[in-house]
């Protein structure tokens, strides 16, 4: 069975713990980063342990996922999403990624900050990947083996600043602002008989509690296996990092299929964004300042269940 762990803080001390329908059973040590928290703490030592000392609402919980970790992504990985990304989900066979500054990492009911500047803010439930292992060579890694590798799954809600991301071509500085980043709160420790459950996992996601994101695990066009592969044959991943695994349809974002783009492609530059702007800004969909976003990630049997995040939009300074 799953293990669901939380990482908080009660009083002056950081803490991790097993939580079980809101009650914490603190695990003994001092562990100041995931990496070090899931070396020294395997799964079927963690599901023994059940002794609750704190309840949830007692503490205040953190991130499973510290900042010194590497934060991967996939862009475009749900075929639905290219299409509304203006992509030909027929034409991309490639893996898209990219990343994060891990600076942008914060708790699961962390405020979302939105910069002055950014007028398009947008939000991006996804299913995030912790690693179990350090990887420092081409690995062939399949759905068989997956748990050899993944040690557990938490949500990630991958906001966006599209006015910043689109027209400067820049996936880092768009999606890099501080409290860009909520993950948790949960990060679920899978067992070896877990690993089919994953391609069942439902990502919702609500605006002011009107749906705008609910999609299927499933429907990932490059699965966590082939991205681990592909990933492992470029660069060293080490155990605690993190890869967000891509966002369903239902985003703000709204750009042309590609036969408009290559026609408005042929615009002045500036008559190109122009454009772009004034499509967007018809977009109701952006987040305004009072919004509040709320995610969820589990499967129909509550047997993997990584929480809730809720997120309230506020304004840069306040």
């Amino acid at each position: 069975m799953p293990v669901n762990v939380i990482r908080f803080r009660h009083g002056d001390k950081i803490q991790w713990g097993v939580i079980r329908a809101g009650a914490i059973t603190p695990v003994g040590g001092d562990f100041p980063t995931t990496g070090a928290f899931l070396g020294a703490n395997p799964v079927d030592g963690l599901s023994r342990l059940n002794a609750p000392t704190f309840t949830e609402n007692a503490v205040e919980i953190l991130s499973p996922v510290t900042r010194n970790q590497q934060f991967l992504c996939q862009g475009a990985n749900y075929r639905q999403h290219m299409i509304e990304s203006g992509m030909n989900p027929d034409a991309k066979t490639f893996n898209m990624i990219f990343t994060k500054a891990a600076s942008c990492i914060v708790a699961a009911d962390s405020p979302l900050v939105k910069p002055a500047h950014v007028r398009f803010l947008d939000y991006e439930v996804e299913l995030g990947l912790v690693l179990k292992r350090d990887v420092d060579r081409a690995t062939a890694v399949t759905d068989a083996n997956l748990l050899d590798y993944v040690a557990g799954l938490v949500i990630v809600n991958d906001y966006s600043a599209r006015d910043v991301q689109i027209p400067q071509m820049q996936f880092y500085k768009g999606k890099s602002y501080r409290t860009f980043g909520p993950v948790g709160p949960y990060l679920c420790l899978l067992e070896p008989n877990d690993a089919k459950e994953i391609r069942n996992l439902r990502l919702r996601l609500t605006v002011n509690g009107e749906k705008r994101q609910d999609d299927l695990a499933s429907n990932l066009v490059h699965g966590p296996a082939e991205t681990l592969t592909e990933l492992s044959g470029l660069q060293d991943l080490f155990v605690g990092d993190l890869i967000a695994t891509g966002t369903p349809s239902g985003c703000a974002l709204t750009v042309p299929p590609p036969l408009v783009q290559r026609i408005v492609g042929l615009l002045p530059e500036k008559a190109k964004w122009n454009a772009f702007f004034a499509k967007q800004a018809k977009r109701t969909q952006y987040l305004k300042v009072g919004d509040v976003v709320e995610t969820t990630i589990a499967n129909s049997s509550g047997a993997i269940d990584l929480g809730r995040q809720r997120n309230v939009v506020e304004e840069e300074g306040r």
